[in-house]
Parts: structure tokens; sequence; C-alpha cells
């Protein structure tokens, strides 16, 4: 049997006014991880936070709290994430000259590394190191805001990257996605093989509530896509 996605609201589009609230209604609705997006203004065209505000997630809720590292020379914070209190530590391809060294820091450090690939990137660009990390990320948006529109590639993207592992002998990491998941594209992505959904606008700016809204999410991924035949 394919295990439930799981799933991983995004706190990028939770009020910051009232974040604890926001991180411990996103556990209490049936979240498994929370997400947080970290933008430095350089890598992506948008600021977002840091180590502070992972603190004050971690601090609020029991979930494993996953970052998703959008900034220029991650190495230099790794350690200030992992004090924070982060789980997994996901970095991108593109930033990372070096990553190799980047993923054994994180893992020294005690964290779950991940890599993340922009939509331009080939999943090809994975394969000295997809048998080092814990986690495959998938961008599913142009990274840097959150309300943007689903790539409507994404899910053959997810399907390369998996006839790929498969090439190489590779057992695949966890395959996640972000960007535009909602409950129209959710079916798609997990057929094609993701199995972590992050999710931001379409669970905290639900107009019925984000307990409704993940519900509904988590139901339409176990949905089958149909056929356009």
């Amino acid at each position: 049997m394919t295990p439930k996605p799981l799933i991983a609201p995004s706190i990028l589009s939770a009020d910051f006014g009232r974040l604890a609230e926001e991180v411990q209604l996103a556990e209490a609705s049936g979240a498994d991880w929370i997400h947080v997006d970290v933008m430095d203004g350089h890598f992506v065209p948008n600021i977002t936070i840091g180590p502070g505000v992972t603190a004050a997630v971690r601090n609020a809720t029991g979930l494993p709290v996953d970052v998703h590292l959008m900034i220029e020379n991650p190495e230099r914070y790794v350690g200030a994430f992992v004090d924070a209190g982060a789980d997994r530590i996901t970095v991108h391809y593109e930033a990372c000259p070096h990553l190799h060294k980047v993923i054994q820091a994180i893992r020294v450090s005690g964290a779950s590394p991940g890599v993340a690939l922009n939509p331009s990137t080939p999943v090809e660009s994975l394969r000295e190191v997809a048998g080092l990390i814990d986690l495959i990320l998938i961008m599913t948006v142009n990274p840097g805001f959150g309300g943007q529109s689903f790539i409507p590639e994404s899910p053959d993207k997810i399907r390369r990257l998996m006839n790929r592992l498969r090439e190489w002998g590779i057992q695949p990491p966890l395959i996640q996605v972000d960007g535009g998941v909602d409950p129209e594209s959710a079916p798609k992505v997990v057929r094609a093989g993701a199995q972590v959904l992050v999710a931001g606008s379409a669970l905290y700016r639900a107009d019925d509530g984000l307990a409704s809204a993940l519900a509904r999410l988590r139901s339409a991924a176990a949905q089958p896509v149909r056929s356009r035949v």
C-alpha cells in the first residue's frame, strides 16, 4: 500500500502577528510537519525570517520543523538553524557550489539534509548527491513569493526524477513539492511520486479555515487523476 502523503503547512502564509497560534492550529488540524521558508533577498527577491522565528516555531509545536533555505551561502547558517530547532534543512542546488560539503555539514550538525531544485534546473543535477540526502524538493513555482500558480509541467519533472533514481540504482529519498499546491494540483504530483506536500495559501488563506482546508487537501491528494482521454 502506498503511504499517504505528508502535509507540511508553510508559515510563509500564516499571520505572523499570532504565529504560535497559527502553528498550533496546523498541528491540531492534522499537519505532519511545519515548513519554514527562509529567504535572504539575494538568492530570491524576498526577505522573510531567520533562526529566531524558527526557534519560536520550534517552541510552539512538537511536529518536525522543516526549514527550506532559499539563501546564498547556506553553509554559514546551518548551525544556527539546527540550534533553533530545525529537524530538516533543505538547501538549493543552485546556491551551493560545494553541495557535497553542505550536505555533510547538515548531517553532522544533527539535521536531516535535503536539496531543492528550481523549476529550470534539470533532475540530472542530483546524480552525485542523490544517495546522500533524505529529501529532494521539486519547486513547482519559481521561489521567492507565496501565492503563485502551480507550474503544470511539474509532474513530468517528478516522473523524470523517479526514473533517473531508478537508473542510478538509488533508493528514492522523500520527494517534496512546494508551490501552488492545492486540491487540484495535489493528486497530480502525488501520482507522479511526491510524498510531502508543502502548502501555504491553500491552507492558511482558505475561507473556511485551516482545518477544513487541510482535510480537503489530504482527501484530494488521495484521489486518482482522471485521464484526459
